[in-house]
């Protein structure tokens, strides 16, 4: 029988309130460098793009999706901060996201004609291969909304050659087609040099008069290469591509009409063989979400308990804990969320006391905790159930009794289980994400369908004391060599130095613009991103049987 969790806050108390609006005020900052980046290239070149006759990237998608239904974005915050001599590229210059296109679940991607032309950065095509990556995974259908003057030439060497750049996407446009992966082109732009493969690699394409063009080479190059003049209508409009080439598909008079026709191609997709992932009906937390604001320590080395957080995500408050007496630093509990099965795998940020009446420290992976997720990750395989992975940890224990005791051995068993672990899996970096417990947990090397952190996440290779104090000593001893002497005063000017870029580099906003997360969600939203993984998830049959590896029971 399922057991009860969770206990009512008081919301008249200071430690509510406080902890309330800390993270309510840390949620707003977010807001407004979300509200910033979804304007492009900024409303001057919105307005030359409207000039046009075209729609920008956010306003096609808008129009694409259902209405009254959900775009969950990928990458909002892909390239923030990351090139500031060209201008900055808000989202990498191009809109990536999961929405309902007639009632069909699909992996929507769409250039941003108002960044650079929709020029293709390093980060571009990262993005890019994870939205294929995404579709690939789920055999999501996948619709590309293309405006784009292609490769960003003055950075062309982090975006040509290698085999993550700008050619895989192509590669991947061939495999997507072979294993019956339905691909749809709007080309509402210029497709340029090996731009234009994409579309035309795509199982259908629609192209707009007058905006829309597909060619090799533009009208300058070919002047340039062959002496011939022509314009670039003439070369590779609407009129050429569909009526003389036969290249594309349709020919549509406008964004609007392009974007209902594909509506309309969308809608009579037949329906292919789920998952079979179990779903009953949904039933709210019996607490309100807003708790988890006031739940959350305002500094992330505070402990808390893990079950609070879990009772107000999972449906009625209810869960099956696995073994809860047992590795106490790792809750693991079967549970549902939004009517669907899920087995959750979290860090325990309270201290625990183990059977031999020893303090274990919330937050750290103990021998006994790695061996109950491992064993854990095994019976959700087994019967076929997605796990969720809640990431607040700070790394596996260290010192004598730990090494005597084989917490690598027991730690390697768990990274097996979570390595080999063939059902969806779905990460949320809630709190810290240091080191192998990262790994461990799920971190975006270990191949989770979606990973997205809470605002007040820190993802770093260890806490940032810890990195502060090694750092200096080497900062400081690199100085003593040449000669420099160092006072107390110098060192301490050294060390905020190091703190804050240290800081910088370990926030949400930082591994949100370089991909290592799919974007920051209010933790109010995880649940409606839970079912929506698992939805997109059942559309792929083609579980392969868990193979355990070398984990040892």
């Amino acid at each position: 029988m399922s057991q009860s969790i969770g206990n009512p806050i008081d919301r008249s108390a200071a430690l509510y309130s406080g902890q309330f609006e800390h993270h309510t005020n840390e949620l707003r900052k977010i807001a407004d460098i979300a509200t910033r980046t979804k304007l492009g290239g900024g409303k001057g070149n919105i307005e030359k793009q409207h000039a046009k006759g075209k729609l920008t990237a956010r306003e096609r998608i808008e129009l694409l999706v259902d209405k009254n239904t959900v775009f969950e974005e990928i990458g909002l915050f892909a390239a923030d901060g990351m090139y500031p001599e060209e201008g900055g590229a808000p989202s990498a210059g191009v809109v990536v996201g999961i929405g309902r296109v007639s009632g069909k679940l699909c992996v929507i991607v769409a250039n941003d004609a108002t960044v650079k032309a929709g020029a293709w950065f390093p980060m571009s095509g990262k993005k890019n291969l994870r939205a294929q990556e995404i579709s690939i995974e789920n055999r999501l259908p996948i619709i590309y909304l293309v405006d784009s003057a292609g490769v960003y030439l003055p950075m062309q060497d982090e975006i040509f050659p290698d085999k993550e750049h700008f050619g895989r996407i192509f590669r991947n446009n061939a495999v997507m087609s072979s294993m019956g992966i339905i691909q749809i082109a709007a080309i509402m732009g210029p497709c340029v040099a090996g731009g234009a493969y994409l579309p035309i690699m795509s199982d259908q394409a629609l192209i707009v008069e007058g905006t829309g063009h597909v060619f090799l080479a533009g009208s300058a190059l070919v002047e340039a290469a062959i002496g011939e003049k022509i314009d670039n209508e003439s070369l590779g409009g609407a009129r050429v591509q569909c009526e003389i080439s036969g290249v594309t598909d349709y020919k549509m008079p406008n964004d609007t009409v392009c974007l209902e026709t594909v509506r309309s191609i969308v809608s009579k997709f037949g329906e292919k063989p789920k998952a079979g992932f179990d779903r009953i009906a949904s039933v709210e937390p019996k607490f309100s979400a807003d708790d988890l604001l006031a739940i959350l320590p305002t500094v992330t080395n505070k402990p808390y308990d893990t079950h609070e957080l879990i009772a107000r995500l999972v449906d009625n408050s209810e869960i099956d804990e696995y073994k809860a007496d047992y590795g106490k630093t790792i809750v693991t509990a079967y549970a549902r969320i939004d009517g669907w099965a899920v087995g959750i795998v979290a860090n325990q940020r309270k201290v625990v006391k183990n059977a031999k009446g020893e303090m274990q420290v919330g937050g750290v992976i103990y021998s006994d905790s790695a061996d109950k997720a491992a064993r854990f990750i095994m019976n959700c395989n087994q019967q076929m159930i997605p796990l969720v992975f809640l990431q607040d940890v700070t790394g596996f224990m260290v010192g004598s009794r730990s090494e005597h005791g084989g917490i690598i051995k027991d730690g390697a068993k768990m990274v097996n289980a979570v390595a080999n672990s063939v059902v969806p899996k779905f990460t949320f970096m809630i709190g810290n994400s240091y080191g192998a417990g990262n790994y461990a947990m799920c971190g975006k090397a270990y191949d989770p369908r979606l990973i997205f952190s809470w605002h007040n996440a820190q993802l770093a290779v260890m806490g940032g004391a810890q990195a502060s104090k090694t750092l200096l000593s080497l900062r400081v001893a690199t100085l003593a060599k040449t000669g420099e002497k160092i006072t107390p005063e110098k060192e301490q000017e050294l060390l905020q130095d190091i703190q804050k870029r240290y800081s910088d580099q370990t926030g949400p906003l930082y591994g949100a613009a370089r991909l290592w997360t799919d974007g920051i969600i209010d933790p109010r939203h995880t649940r409606e991103v839970i079912s929506l993984g698992i939805e997109m998830a059942s559309h792929n049959p083609d579980i392969p049987k868990f193979n355990p590896g070398i984990i040892q029971t």
